[in-house]
């Protein structure tokens, strides 16, 4: 049994705030609907729950998704994604106040336009404005997911949470097997496209975070802000960036790239227990363009990556009639994001037309046609 003062710092004020955080993006999920269904009484009995350490996640939703590949996610239960989300609130800021600011994903107001935004302007920096040759390394961690080792991800996280309680959360929430407890949700073949060694099935107790909950997605930040740091401070890298498990380095010599390469390919497996993926590592001139976070950057252009164009015009033509709009204008403003974007909104336009609907003039949103 806990002490009693062991919680001290967590209020019934705390998971509020964070059930409503949560519920900005999952309030229709069906584990949402129960929860709100009797909710006071649900949101005191977490409390209580966390609050004397009797608190235990839930059983998870596994399924598999097929777009853009084959991909096993596992979906935490309502209950468990409010206290995912409680945990970040309290302790994420002590973290990403020290990652460098070019680490991108999962940190509000470091989504993709503020990656490719950056990048950008790394690369108007290394080329001064076009005017110089200079090329970019762009790396990727193989099943990066799913190799993580949580042994060492939970020391780097109880290094900067010395409170009793959130520590023993942090521990839970992280070593917390979903494998343990879990529904599938989907068509079991589906599991056959994933190969075996993406799995987090397949994979021991203490390797694999779960992709699909916004704890995974904080610690993996954590983790590879260790890679960040020996990038910036022992490479000494100028022009890096990365988004999630991929990154890249800009610079007018290939031999200094290959130089850094070489460091990361021995530093990843030493330090964090990963390694990086062969088969996507490239090395290229930055005027042959640069593919990065769905956007594509060549001199004076940046333009959306053609297959998430034809990804949006096959998606728009296909969905549901009551998820149109919603599915429809959400494509808008991810093509709006690149500057050099005006034929490909025009080609969904014409997808939007061809449904019967209205686009404003502008091309950047629809609306529901007379005949809908």
């Amino acid at each position: 049994m806990p002490s009693a003062d062991w919680n001290a710092g967590f209020t019934f004020t705390d998971l509020a705030n964070a059930y409503f955080d949560c519920r900005r993006t999952k309030r229709n999920s069906a584990s949402a609907l129960t929860f709100e269904s009797n909710l006071e009484h649900n949101l005191r009995r977490l409390y209580d729950d966390l609050a004397g350490g009797t608190y235990t996640p839930g059983p998870s939703v596994c399924f598999v998704i097929t777009r853009p590949k084959p991909r096993e996610v596992w979906a935490a239960d309502f209950r468990d994604r409010v206290v995912h989300h409680l945990l970040y609130k309290r302790t994420g800021p002590r973290f990403e106040k020290a990652f460098i600011a070019d680490s991108c994903a999962c940190i509000k107001g470091r989504g993709t336009l503020y990656a490719a935004q950056r990048l950008d302007g790394k690369i108007r920096s290394v080329t001064q404005n076009w005017s110089r040759p200079a090329h970019y390394l762009k790396c990727d961690l193989a099943n990066f997911f799913v190799s993580i080792d949580k042994r060492k991800l939970l020391k780097l996280l109880l290094a900067k949470i010395p409170e009793p309680f959130w520590r023993a959360l942090t521990e839970l929430v992280l070593m917390h097997d979903p494998r343990a407890d879990f529904v599938y949700r989907g068509d079991r073949a589906l599991m056959d496209l994933v190969p075996p060694h993406k799995r987090l099935m397949n994979q021991p107790a203490h390797l694999g975070l779960p992709i699909g909950n916004l704890s995974s997605q904080f610690f993996a930040n954590v983790l590879l802000d260790v890679l960040d740091q020996h990038v910036k401070h022992v490479i000494g890298a100028r022009h890096y960036i990365r988004y999630v498990d991929d990154f890249l380095f800009l610079h007018e010599s290939t031999d200094w790239l290959n130089a850094a390469l070489r460091d990361v390919d021995a530093f990843l497996p030493a330090a964090l227990g990963l390694r990086l993926n062969p088969k996507k590592t490239i090395l290229q001139p930055i005027a042959r363009g640069v593919d990065f976070v769905g956007q594509v950057i060549k001199p004076w252009r940046r333009s959306t990556r053609r297959r998430t164009v034809g990804e949006a015009a096959r998606r728009v033509a296909t969905v549901a009639a009551d998820e149109f709009l919603d599915v429809a204008n959400s494509y808008f403003g991810l093509l709006g994001q690149a500057p050099a974007s005006h034929h490909d909104r025009a080609t969904l336009a014409n997808v939007v037309r061809d449904r019967g609907h209205a686009v404003n003039f502008k091309l950047t949103k629809t609306y529901r046609g007379s005949g809908v």
